[in-house]
């Protein structure tokens, strides 16, 4: 890598607001808000509002589209003439 061009990489917390969870990697984000970590260490504290403990499809809450039947309604409704114009 270019040296000077790159912003700073370090260790930052991530806090899900909605699910109270957080975990510690590394990331150029910064913030003025900082938290002591279990280790001890003190890292900037950046809050997201959802993250893989609170968004749906990772939580198994997701519900499932039905495509398919959506495209039959719609030929059913308003047919299907078989050739392309």
């Amino acid at each position: 890598m270019k040296p000077g061009i790159h912003p700073p990489y370090g260790p930052v917390v991530f806090r899900d607001k909605s699910a109270g969870f957080t975990f510690l990697t590394r990331s150029t984000l910064s913030s003025e808000q900082t938290v002591e970590w279990e280790d001890g260490n003190t890292y900037p504290l950046i809050d997201v509002e959802i993250s893989s403990h609170s968004h749906p499809f990772y939580t198994g809450t997701a519900r499932v589209v039905d495509s398919a039947g959506r495209v039959e309604r719609f030929e059913r409704r308003y047919g299907r003439d078989g050739g392309h114009r």
